[in-house]
């Protein structure tokens, strides 16, 4: 955690309006991406349940963003995800990914259309290749928030979200959320892993364009 200046309102002077050239580790992840191996492990009656899935992950950037003294840089993202074959949507999310130059923050929001939405946060250097965001239940800061159904039946108690860019230029990610379900005695970890090739190159956020 940084300490709170005692201006908390006076912006930074130093905003430079080209998000794509301040995006530090998440500079490789902007663009247009297909996933096309994606494993699901998701809880069912009998035990675990392994599902492959496709996907695609629009993420675009959007101009700097200042809370008082703090400045962000990100990406805008929305998933949609499919299952071999099929037209019905598998799961949608939407959210932004955001990075602090000043204190190499990194922090991750998403929500999902079935009731659920999450802060997580990690760290990571400006040239970093690999790196890791976590939330938690109960946290103020990086917490997990889950509508009545979910709460009661399965009780997110944290989640983990770890991304390496490869140097071919794709990406993958793996995704690990802990579950209490109703009516089990062992946490269930949930995990979701693909690896994304680029389709589309991003479009400049509108501050960049505008300049």
């Amino acid at each position: 955690m940084s300490e709170v200046p005692s201006d908390i309102y006076t912006e930074p002077d130093n905003v430079d309006v080209d998000t794509l050239a301040n995006l530090g580790p998440l500079t490789k992840l902007a663009g247009v991406w297909e996933g096309l191996r994606g494993v699901d492990v998701n809880p069912k009656p009998e035990g675990p349940r392994r599902q492959a899935y496709l996907e695609r992950i629009d993420l675009q950037p959007i101009d700097p963003q200042a809370n008082g003294p703090q400045l962000l840089y990100g990406l805008r993202y929305h998933t949609h995800v499919v299952k071999p074959d099929e037209v019905e949507t598998y799961h949608d999310q939407v959210g932004y990914w955001l990075w602090e130059p000043a204190t190499e923050a990194l922090i991750h929001t998403l929500t999902i259309p079935r009731g659920q939405a999450a802060l997580a946060i990690g760290k990571a250097a400006r040239d970093a290749t690999s790196f890791e965001v976590v939330a938690k239940r109960g946290s103020t800061e990086n917490g997990i928030s889950s509508g009545w159904f979910l709460e009661q039946a399965f009780t997110t108690t944290e989640f983990r979200l770890k991304v390496t860019i490869h140097a071919d230029g794709t990406w993958s990610y793996f995704e690990d959320t802990v579950l209490l379900v109703k009516g089990k005695s062992e946490p269930f970890h949930h995990t979701d892993g693909n690896t994304l090739t680029k389709i589309g190159e991003p479009t400049p956020n509108p501050l960049a364009r505008a300049r």
